[in-house]
């Protein structure tokens, strides 16, 4: 299984041109072994659209709907241990909660994140793919 980067997601289910070669195939590959996707970003994704920092083709709620019915995708809940993890992250990470949560859902899962957000990439605590 993957963890999808909130933005990862979007790009994913948009067909947006700016995924790497390399998440596309972890990608290809997800729909088989399974993508997670936390639920922090559904209300990432949520809250781009009610600031109108990302324009959907269809309803918030119609396109969550359809992005987490697409194949392979599993909803990762925020369990209290993963809420615990994303406050005591190894090493110095950034203060940003949904990354923090995210992050620390890949690192319980024991699974790569699939990013282009270079301060998570360069966080040498999780596993990620680029």
């Amino acid at each position: 299984m993957i963890v999808l980067d909130t933005h990862v997601w979007i790009w994913w289910v948009t067909g947006n041109d700016r995924l790497t070669e390399s998440q596309k195939e972890a990608l290809r590959e997800g729909e088989q072994d399974g993508i997670g996707v936390s639920v922090i970003s559904c209300w990432e994704v949520a809250k781009l659209v009610e600031i109108r920092r990302l324009d959907l083709d269809r309803p918030i709620a119609e396109w969550l709907r359809l992005a987490l019915s697409l194949s392979g995708v599993r909803l990762l809940d925020l369990t209290p241990e993963i809420a615990v993890a994303s406050t005591t992250l190894p090493g110095d990470f950034h203060r940003d909660p949904a990354d923090q949560i995210i992050v620390a859902t890949a690192r319980s899962a024991g699974c790569p994140l699939v990013t282009s957000d270079r301060q998570i990439i360069a966080y040498e605590h999780v596993e990620t793919i680029a």
